[in-house]
């Protein structure tokens, strides 16, 4: 073990001079690998891809047709031919190779070979990610390219996206309402004190309304026409003046064209079991947070970040179950990519923060 480490010492010592040259030379890129949308940030450049995590490939050969923005026009209006798949899951990797295709794919589209060394890549994780499920991230991304892979997990990097100063000794409080996971997490001195990650995000909202217009209206909708139906009147919380929408599907029965008129009643009320679940990840967190941290957030309150954040009154009603204030950050939707961005600016940070290193 002794003479391991000695090895392992010197390998270090004697790549330290490569590494530093390479890290002035390559692009290196910071991924919110999400269920619904990835970003990359690219070192010294910012945000430069934000595209569903979507694929389309040739059923018979499993050979890549689309990816992103191109792959999501195909979703539901596929021939027999070809699948459009989403490859994440709840946040994780739920196909192995083409999470691989489409990361090989957006790599390149960013890196396009500029620079003879390849990237350092920083993934943002869960942070209830298994061991084997990081791996698997891990793989992928080396698989696809990477000098190096770093991942870091969501919450962390959401707080950073969002300006927080997660280094000072007091605490602060990130949700993140993603489209596979919510991620909860309360953090002092650039480490997470407590987290709570739970397995709901945007696709369980627009799961229950796709199943919901199919039990009370015997409409079938598809994943993209509940998502707009979330958009344009979906709520957490009563709303001033409630909206009305048109929803066009397939009649069960009838299997014919189907048209019906939806309320923000409705829609609330057919979400409501996942945002009681999200409500109660955040609970869960504030009752196990160490009374010195509590006292923090009396002051700073509860920051929201993510797709989720987006959701019509779902501050408010975060406000009135917890009796915190809640602040929106500047950009919900990127502050992880964000997050990644800063981190991989910033090496002292990217040591203090990051978890796996290959």
């Amino acid at each position: 073990m002794k003479r391991d480490g000695q090895i392992s010492r010197f390998r270090e010592s004697f790549l330290h001079p490569f590494h530093a040259l390479a890290g002035m030379f390559s692009r290196d890129i910071g991924i919110d690998l999400g269920t619904a949308n990835t970003m990359l940030y690219v070192r010294g450049e910012g945000i430069v891809i934000n595209e569903p995590s979507i694929v389309a490939i040739k059923r018979d050969t499993h050979s890549v047709l689309a990816v992103g923005n191109e792959a999501k026009r195909m979703l539901g209006r596929t021939p027999g031919t070809i699948d459009a798949i989403r490859p994440m899951k709840d946040g994780v990797i739920a196909d192995f190779d083409i999470t691989e295709s489409m990361l090989r794919y957006f790599i390149r589209k960013v890196h396009d070979r500029r620079t003879l060394i390849s990237p350092r890549i920083l993934i943002a994780v869960p942070s209830g990610i298994t061991e084997v499920e990081r791996r698997a991230v891990r793989d992928s991304a080396e698989r696809a390219g990477a000098r190096r892979v770093y991942c870091i997990e969501e919450p962390m990097a959401a707080a950073i996206g969002s300006g927080l100063p997660v280094h000072e000794p007091r605490g602060n409080m990130i949700i993140d309402i993603g489209g596979g996971t919510t991620e909860v997490a309360i953090l002092s001195l650039s480490g997470i004190v407590f987290s709570r990650s739970v397995r709901i995000g945007g696709d369980e909202l627009d799961e229950a309304i796709v199943q919901y217009m199919k039990r009370v209206y015997n409409l079938m909708i598809g994943e993209r026409t509940a998502e707009d139906i979330k958009i344009a009147v979906g709520s957490a919380y009563p709303l001033e003046q409630e909206l009305t929408l048109e929803v066009r599907g397939r009649d069960l029965g009838a299997g014919l064209p189907k048209v019906v008129v939806v309320t923000s009643q409705e829609i609330r009320q057919s979400m409501s079991d996942p945002i009681e679940n999200i409500v109660g990840a955040i609970r869960y967190a504030l009752e196990r947070c160490p009374p010195e941290l509590s006292a923090d957030l009396i002051d700073r309150g509860l920051v929201l970040a993510g797709g989720g954040a987006l959701l019509r009154g779902v501050d408010k009603l975060i406000e009135e179950e917890t009796g915190l204030a809640v602040n929106l950050a500047d950009d919900p939707l990127a502050a992880v990519a964000l997050g990644t961005g800063v981190i991989i600016e910033d090496e002292d940070l990217l040591n203090k923060v990051a978890l796996t290193e290959v």
